[in-house]
């Protein structure tokens, strides 16, 4: 198998287009047609986990934190990141880091959080904004099933829960071809009027090039008549952090125990108790700090997430509980999330999910 085989998969579930500006996902090290036959997932690249895939050879290491965050000058070997990118290149291993492109979707990083917790009818708590394009086109009806069916399977049409949605309203075009056109229908100099279908649906921006190539090769007309609008709308399968119910309310404390079971952690830093039951809960994998206000409008009882500093804790004012559970402990399923994706796609492709703690906060 190709490395590609196994980045492209993962990238129809986290598209790179939808990680934040400061990041760094995607094939760090490595030839995306480079044959791989096993890979290792983790959280993060250390030299301890290189060492991993050497010994269990590994040609690939699937990660969540990209071992590169910004541009290296030089390699030396001064630091841990240099060195594990020369030992890398080195052994022929390439290093794959898929991180807030699979935070910010509705199946990614907080959904395994949320799965972990046992919430229910969990949404995106900060859903992004202009993601969205409409296409509008107009279809000769005999053609109309057979080119919808193409922009479909380009991406377009996808809504929540639902998928193939698009609006359809019958008219009449009109035409008249000149001396050097080739008409489909009709004949070029006479004016034509022919039965037709506007036909109107959604599509991720970033496919826009893929839906316009589909819809000109797959349209039957010599000239193809189409709009396409740019949308403000919100996308609730794009964006920051999670929200979702517990089947049924927890006291407080007895909730940040199941919290501390569940995520496995040795620690929470946790504010003030309100004294009132756990209903709705936010959760957001990692440094989730500017989330606070997205939970507390979503009326959630509990924030979860990492990395809240002194201060921070202040901005809950009594308004809501903040539970910081820790960076490594809040994202460390991740990996069992990517296994799980890979192993159910490609079932004989050898998977492995590291056996090293990564977690570079130790506690007494």
């Amino acid at each position: 198998m190709k490395i590609k085989d196994i980045t492209d998969f993962l990238e129809t579930i986290a598209p790179p287009e939808y990680q934040e500006s400061y990041d760094n996902s995607g094939l760090i090290v490595g030839n995306k047609n480079a044959e791989v036959k096993k890979a290792l997932i983790t959280l993060d690249v250390t030299e301890e986990v290189l060492d991993e895939a050497i010994s269990e050879k590994c040609g690939l290491i699937i990660a969540h934190h990209p071992i590169i965050f910004s541009g290296l000058k030089k390699l030396n070997g001064k630091n841990y990141v240099e060195r594990v990118v020369i030992k890398a290149i080195k052994n022929n291993i390439a290093i794959y880091a898929i991180h807030t492109n699979l935070d910010n979707v509705i199946q990614g990083v907080n959904a395994k959080i949320a799965e972990r917790l046992g919430l229910i009818d969990c949404e995106i708590l900060a859903p992004k904004k202009a993601l969205l394009k409409k296409l509008y086109t107009f279809i000769p009806a005999a053609h109309h099933q057979r080119v919808a069916n193409a922009i479909f399977e380009a991406g377009a049409g996808h809504i929540g829960n639902y998928s193939e949605t698009s609006f359809n309203v019958t008219g009449t075009g009109t035409f008249k071809g000149n001396a050097a056109s080739t008409p489909t229908i009709g004949k070029r100099g006479v004016l034509e009027m022919v039965e037709e279908i506007k036909f109107e649906t959604i599509f991720p921006a970033f496919l826009e090039s893929k839906i316009v190539s589909t819809l000109l090769e797959t349209h039957p007309y010599e000239e193809v008549a189409y709009d396409i609008v740019a949308l403000d709308n919100y996308y609730n399968n794009v964006g920051s952090g999670m929200i979702g119910t517990l089947k049924k309310p927890m006291a407080e404390a007895n909730f940040l125990k199941w919290v501390k079971k569940q995520l496995k952690t040795d620690g929470i830093r946790y504010t003030k108790l309100l004294g009132k039951s756990i209903k709705r809960v936010a959760v957001c994998g990692g440094a989730g700090r500017f989330l606070l206000n997205n939970a507390i409008a979503a009326r959630a009882d509990i924030f979860i997430t990492a990395d809240f500093k002194y201060h921070d804790f202040f901005d809950a004012d009594g308004k809501i509980v903040v539970a910081d559970v820790g960076h490594f402990e809040s994202e460390q399923f991740t990996k069992d999330l990517l296994y799980g994706f890979i192993s159910k796609k490609f079932p004989t492709f050898a998977a492995r999910l590291s056996k090293v703690n990564t977690n570079p906060i130790k506690y007494l």
